[in-house]
Order: C-alpha cells, then structure tokens, then sequence
C-alpha cells in the first residue's frame, strides 16, 4: 500500500511500514507525516491480523529528521519552527505510543534529529553495523524534541543524553548498544532477515499479553510502585481472560510448543 513518501506491506501477521523519500535520505515532511498516519489507519483497521509492526527505512537511511527543503530560514524569530510539532509530529509518536502490538523499529542507516525518535519509539530497535544516531538540533540552532529529551535520559541516562544533544556527535550503532540505547546490531546485509525472523516470532506470541507488557513499561516511568502495582494487577486479569493464556498453560503441561492465536 502507498502512501505520501511512506509504503506499508503485510507479511502475514507482520505489518512493515517504510519511510520512503530517498531523495531526501527520508527525512520527514509533512506530506510524510500524513502518510504515516494514514498507514497507521491501515494498520489498525487490520489489528484483528496484525500482531506486530515494523517501522524502517526504505533506501540507505531509517530516517535524516525534519526535512528543511524549502522553508524559509532567512528570517529569524519568524519561522515559527516548532509550529508542526502538536499538530503533526506529536499525533504520529502518540499512535505509535499507543500501538495495540509491539513495534520493532530496524534502523537500517542514520537515525537523526525526529529520525532518531521514531527509532527509540521501538519496544525492540535493531541496528544495521553502519547506522548511526545524531541529535541534530543544535546544529541547526534548535532544541531537541519529538520526545528527546524523555527518551534518552531514560534509556541511556542525563549524563550521556546532555552530552549527545550539547555536542551533536554522532552516536555508532556498536557505540548506542554498549550504551544499552538499542537491542541488537547486525551487519548491514543481515539486518532484514533477522528483523522479520524476530518480528515473526513476536507476532507468533500471545499478543494481548505482549501489548500488555509494553504499555505496563511505558506506564513505569511515570507510576509510583504502589501505582504500578495495580496496574500490573489490572493487567494480568486481564491477561488471565485470553484464549493465549489457557493455551501457554496446557502446552505447558502437555510439554509442547504453544500455539498462541492472538486472543
């Protein structure tokens, strides 16, 4: 299916949504960012078959951050740069917050400014050996968002978040898995098929309890313990009410594989 600058294709319960102007190294536009969410529609009309999404690059890079060609950046305090932030930008990363099944993000080359946000929206971010990741803002005189500066000190901590966004250095993909920002790093011709073989077996699992799982870790950083408690009591009620559960169970007693179906 296509999309303004974006396609997204099924491989069977896998839906795998591309950033696609190469013309550009992808970045986002807000032609893009409607197309996007569009795919997303698509997506969710199908959330019966869908049991895990991938979000990628198409060409030789994931996604360059906000496309620049054509604004006018000759007039200082009148360019009202983060005008499409809430209205376009943000409603993208909600819905993706807010996915009914776990998302795999395959960062198939750089990552930067919103680029690198969309990566770190994945419950699972694979890395090409030669992608790397950049906050790109300060070179271009702005602050970091898209969800910047949440995600990173919580995934890598202040010290090393302050310093990518006050230097602007590039961040190696060998560098960002030491620094526990991403999941697992393949070489470059390697990437795709290890990333279908773990969204496979992603989709192949219980979904519910996988959706679960990731809005219970989403809600931890905000929750008190007690908070999180409950909600993880809520959760597992309703976890325990699905067909996959009654399944995981006898498989397990009858010493066989599961064969989850997604309810």
């Amino acid at each position: 299916m296509q999309f303004a600058h974006s396609t997204l294709d099924f491989n069977g319960p896998v839906a795998i949504l591309r950033l696609d102007h190469q013309e550009v190294m992808n970045a986002v536009s807000l032609d893009m960012l409607g197309g996007l969410v569009e795919a997303l529609d698509a997506v969710e009309d199908k959330r019966d078959e869908v049991r895990c999404l991938v979000l990628t690059g198409a060409g030789r890079a994931f996604c360059t951050g906000a496309n620049l060609q054509g604004r006018n950046v000759q007039k200082p305090g009148k360019s009202a740069a983060g005008a499409a932030l809430e209205t376009a930008f943000h409603p993208f990363l909600r819905r993706l917050r807010n996915l009914h099944c776990p998302l795999v993000t395959s960062v198939n080359g750089p990552a930067a400014g919103a680029g690198m946000s969309f990566a770190l929206m994945g419950d699972m971010i694979l890395c090409a050996r030669s992608a790397y990741f950049l906050q790109a803002f300060r070179r271009i005189g702005l602050v970091p968002d898209c969800g910047s500066t949440w995600l990173l000190p919580r995934l890598i901590g202040k010290a090393r978040a302050v310093e990518l966004s006050l230097m602007g250095e590039r961040l190696p993909a060998e560098k960002a898995l030491e620094w526990g920002l991403v999941n697992r790093v393949y070489d470059d011709a390697a990437l795709w098929d290890e990333t279908l073989k773990l969204a496979r077996d992603i989709a192949d699992g219980p979904t519910i309890a996988l959706s679960l799982i990731r809005q219970l870790y989403w809600a931890s950083e905000q929750n008190s313990f007690e908070d999180q408690l409950n909600l993880e009591f809520e959760s597992q009620r309703r976890a325990g009410a699905t067909e996959d559960f009654k399944e995981g169970v006898t498989a397990f007693l009858e010493k066989r594989p599961a064969k989850f179906n997604g309810r």
